[in-house]
């Protein structure tokens, strides 16, 4: 069986992976579920059939005083050059054009 990943944002930081499960169960058995730290959001791997449905009736929803965003997970990007200073980097933090 196949499964999506949804992102799962905006969650209270006491939420748990059975409050989690709570709230998906009912889109089918639930493959995965991982909560990301204290940074307040996670992921919950659910069939691919029952992702529409779970979006539609989870986003927005009010969980622990928070209103949930739910959508389909995008794939992590790699980080590396072109981010920050682009790949020859910054000047540093101090001053730049000093004369002394």
């Amino acid at each position: 069986m196949a499964t999506k990943s949804l992102y799962v944002g905006n969650m209270a930081y006491s939420t748990s992976e059975d409050d989690l499960r709570e709230l998906f169960e009912p889109y089918g058995p639930i493959a995965e579920i991982r909560i990301i730290g204290d940074k307040g959001f996670g992921f919950v791997e659910i069939p691919e059939e029952n992702m529409v449905a779970a979006i539609e009736a989870t986003n927005g929803k009010e969980v622990g005083g928070r209103t949930l965003t739910v959508n389909e997970a995008r794939p992590r990007t790699e980080r590396g050059a072109g981010g920050r200073g682009g790949p020859r980097g910054g000047r540093g933090g101090f001053g730049g054009g000093r004369r002394w």
